[in-house]
């Protein structure tokens, strides 16, 4: 039930946005600014309570460290393969965000972790994702400002981003982290948890269907398909090589495998709203490889799910 609860959550808000866009003359001004509020407010206690509340036990210590050679693989093909599309650098940047990240988290990844795998399943890929808030805000969010601002990695651009309020998430994880090293419990209190996270998911999906459009999905067609090749064959083919290189089995392997699937992250259309890149671009390549997943991928991955991940 919650599962259809947070789908809907992204479906209106994703309508809801497609219909603002038609009718607000500044739509994608507006789109920047709730973006900037969520980054602001909900964003930072989701991480803060989320972070503080994981086991960080050694046991697990690899699995954000394969999370992040994922993104690595991501990225490096995206760097080859957008040299062949012909792009402006920002429409180059957007691509490249793209292909990085990948949709890992409850609604998507997490979730198909708990379906196959119940509560151990789901447990496992909250750690497994531990990596991408880092990765986001650490080397994403610099890069997506660098080319926007065409500046120079040097001590002053380092400073404007970091001292900068867009950026509080940072400080949630490092709060995070700084709690867990003083070993300060998370307290027993009830915590808004779903509700701040029904938030920023709408606010994000809100703000994709702003800058989605239909006819603009049709003419990103070389786009679409070298992202499908990155996301569904590239990424999946090194996870499975990393997994028999260092024989995982049980969940963990399947864990890491069924992430290795998962579509463009809706973070790369946050990313370019908030940095003026190519958010159009960046809002159909989403779209067109999230429906490629949810109607080709996924049900291979059901039907084949004991020979690939080994359940």
């Amino acid at each position: 039930m919650r599962f259809l609860v947070f789908q809907i959550m992204i479906f209106v808000p994703f309508l809801l946005g497609m219909a603002t866009r038609r009718g607000v003359e500044k739509a994608p001004d507006l789109s920047k600014r709730i973006i900037r509020i969520n980054l602001m407010t909900a964003e930072p206690l989701i991480i803060l309570w989320s972070i503080w509340g994981l086991g960080l036990t050694r046991e697990f210590i690899l699995l954000p460290i394969i999370g992040l050679v994922l993104v690595l693989v991501g990225m490096i093909s995206g760097r080859f393969l957008v040299a062949f599309l012909g792009f402006s650098p920002r429409t180059r940047a957007s691509f490249l965000i793209t292909s990085s990240i990948s949709n890992q988290g409850y609604p998507m990844g997490g979730f198909l972790c708990y379906l196959l795998m119940g509560e151990q399943g789901l447990g496992i890929s909250f750690i497994f994702t531990a990596y991408f808030m880092f990765c986001v805000f650490f080397i994403i969010f610099p890069y997506a400002q660098k080319v926007s601002s065409r500046s120079t990695y040097n001590l002053k651009f380092m400073k404007e981003f970091f001292i900068n309020r867009q950026n509080t998430p940072i400080y949630a994880i490092l709060l995070a982290l700084l709690l867990h090293a003083l070993h300060i419990e998370r307290p027993s209190f009830y915590f808004p948890f779903d509700l701040l996270l029904l938030f920023s998911i709408g606010v994000n999906y809100f703000s994709l269907g702003i800058n989605f459009r239909v006819a603009k999905m049709l003419s990103y067609s070389r786009a679409n398909m070298s992202l499908a090749g990155i996301k569904f064959l590239i990424v999946p083919l090194v996870a499975f090589i990393i997994v028999e290189t260092m024989h995982l089995d049980g969940y963990l392997r399947a864990v890491i495998l069924l992430e290795s699937f998962m579509p463009a992250a809706v973070y790369s259309v946050v990313t370019s709203v908030l940095y003026d890149l190519d958010a159009e671009m960046a809002s159909s390549l989403f779209v067109f490889n999230t429906l490629m997943f949810l109607f080709f991928v996924l049900p291979l991955l059901f039907w084949m799910k004991t020979p690939i991940l080994g359940l």
